[in-house]
């Protein structure tokens, strides 16, 4: 079984989808997307013990590679898609919540 997600980067303007499948201790993702720079981290098979932290991390460091900006949200994505396939994050409960945001209240 696999976790697909969507990242709709409204900002930049580009909407991704993001694939995951665990695949022993790796997780495979491919990600389809219009952006250039994401087009770099397209396919990855991320080891799973180098998700757990932020800092020391193998999503962060390949779009660090990619030159992502700061504010990017795919390297999220892509961690969120992480969890649930390792079943640290509930595929149920994340459904049922729909989407994560950020929001502009004041600009």
């Amino acid at each position: 079984m696999t976790t697909t997600v969507r990242v709709n980067s409204s900002v930049c303007g580009f909407t991704h989808k993001i694939t995951g499948k665990l695949d022993g201790k790796n997780i495979i993702i491919d990600i389809d997307t219009p952006c250039q720079k994401i087009k770099a981290m397209e396919h990855m098979e991320i080891p799973m013990m180098e998700t757990l932290d932020i800092k020391d991390n193998f999503v962060m460091d390949k779009a660090k590679e990619a030159q992502c900006t700061p504010i990017c949200l795919v390297p999220a994505g892509v961690l969120h898609v992480c969890r649930m396939e390792t079943g640290m994050l509930s595929k149920s409960l994340s459904k049922k919540s729909e989407r994560v945001s950020i929001e502009f209240d004041e600009v």
